[in-house]
């Protein structure tokens, strides 16, 4: 599977590109493409800078317009009820950034586990109602972190594996 995903990137997209446009996809993200860079064989600079880069472009445009999205699709009998559990799911874990939303928002974006991220902490922010300025730099940090996190297990893996090999 993963020779699969690897083979798709290189061939339609090229290495670099391939990491940059999987960084950009919610879920995937960072968590996602700096394993697949260093599965590419890139240098782990070039990696981590690539992906922190991809990963960052969606965030301005989910904190501007997330809530008017939210509120079109609230109309719409097909995705009202994706709406209402999205808001309902910011909701929920609104009580966890609010005492110190800054850090808390950094922290959420930063632990590299599915379901935390720079998409769901640019929509948890929107949707709480926290600044632009302080979301962009809560986010962008928790990113740098995250990347951090992900550049050091994904190249400790290859690194491991190759000295199997």
């Amino acid at each position: 599977m993963i020779e699969a995903i690897k083979e798709f990137f290189i061939n339609n997209f090229g290495a670099k590109f391939g990491v940059f446009f999987c960084s950009m996809l919610p879920v995937i993200e960072l968590r996602g493409s700096i394993p697949l860079g260093a599965a590419l064989g890139l240098p782990w600079y070039t990696n981590y800078v690539i992906s922190v880069v991809g990963n960052l472009i969606p965030v301005p445009f989910i904190l501007l317009l997330i809530n008017k999205i939210i509120d079109l699709m609230k109309t719409t009998k097909a995705f009202s009820r994706f709406a209402l559990w999205l808001e309902r799911k910011a909701e929920k874990n609104k009580t966890r950034l609010e005492n110190g939303i800054f850090i808390g928002l950094m922290l959420f974006v930063a632990i590299p586990i599915p379901g935390t991220g720079a998409w769901t902490g640019a929509l948890l922010a929107s949707l709480a109602g926290v600044k632009f300025k302080k979301s962009m730099l809560a986010i962008t940090t928790g990113v740098l972190i995250a990347g951090v996190i992900m550049t050091l297990a994904s190249y400790a893996i290859v690194g491991f594996l190759s000295f199997l090999a």
